[in-house]
This record gives C-alpha cells, structure tokens and sequence, in this order.
C-alpha cells in the first residue's frame, strides 16, 4: 500500500501504486520525513516543521483559552459559548446599571448584579487575551527557530484558580 500525501504534507491517504493522483499530492512507498515531503512539494527548508510547532502552539492556546477561571471565588467557564454569553450579560450590564441576572456557574448557579458581570466580563477578556498574547510570543519564537517544545507548557495565564481582581459585591 502506498500512501498519496497532499500538498500541505499532513494528510495522507493511502492508495494502491496505479491509483490516481489529485492535485497536489504526492505518492511515497514509504512515511516520508519532513525534509522529504518539503523536497516534494518545493518548500523551503523547515517549513513544514515551523507550521507544525504553529499548530501545536494554536491548540495549546485554544486549549488554555477554555480551562476556565476564577473570579471572586466564582468558578467561570471560559469556553467560547461561554465567553458569547458572558459579553451579551455585561452589555446588558453596561445598558443598564441595574440590570441582574441567574448565572450558571461551574459550581452552580449565582445571582449577579451589573458590576459583578463586568467584573467577570473583564476577568475573561483579559484572560482570553493573555492567551492570545502567549500563543503570539510562541510563534514567533517558533519563526525565529527559537522555539523548543518544553515552551508549548509555560508561561500561560493561570486558569481555574483565583484571578487578581476584587470579591463581587
């Protein structure tokens, strides 16, 4: 059996020697290593490698993005579902100061007030964007070859303990 890889050289299919080709791929007897699937599809040295350590980095950050938070010692789910409808609480929040609303937190449920849901509204955000943050500074050490994979596991936000911010009131 061989195997036809197409040409961003991370899927593969295998398929028998007189089968045809689609656009793009490629047929090896054999698994390829990266240096030869780059020599196959005209890439420059280690790209393929740099795209993958990319992935790995993007994963991680989608990964840490959802873990969840703490906020007040109220346990937040940071999911993107969750994240869409925390921001439609706080701009109910923001339109009306006296807005409240029952939220479902990871322990149960809660009642929050209008500065509570900002509070959390604010915890998120700037914990969705210290993720993105990271997952920036991993990929460019990762294009600057100065990327090592014990990096894929440090330097994250803290997820699910308690977040710096004030109690809810």
């Amino acid at each position: 059996m061989f195997r036809a890889y197409s040409n961003v050289g991370t899927t593969f299919r295998c398929v028998a020697p007189d089968w045809p080709l689609a656009d793009g791929e490629v047929l090896f007897d054999h698994e390829p290593t990266l240096q030869e699937l780059e020599d196959a599809f005209g890439l420059a040295n280690g790209e393929m490698f740099v795209k993958h350590q990319l992935d790995l980095i993007a994963e991680e950050r989608f990964r840490r993005e959802g873990l969840g938070i703490v906020v007040a010692g109220v346990g937040i789910d940071s999911s993107r579902d969750s994240q869409s409808l925390i921001a439609g609480m706080a701009v109910s929040a923001m339109l009306d100061p006296e807005y409240r609303c029952s939220y479902k937190s990871v322990a149960g449920f809660v009642d929050l007030t209008a500065p509570q849901i900002l509070q959390i509204a604010q915890a998120l955000r700037s914990h969705v964007q210290a993720c993105f943050d990271r997952e920036k500074a991993l990929s460019e050490c990762a294009r600057a070859g100065k990327y090592g994979s014990e990096m894929l596991t440090e330097g994250w936000p803290d997820s699910m303990i308690e977040t710096p911010v004030t109690n809810l009131q």
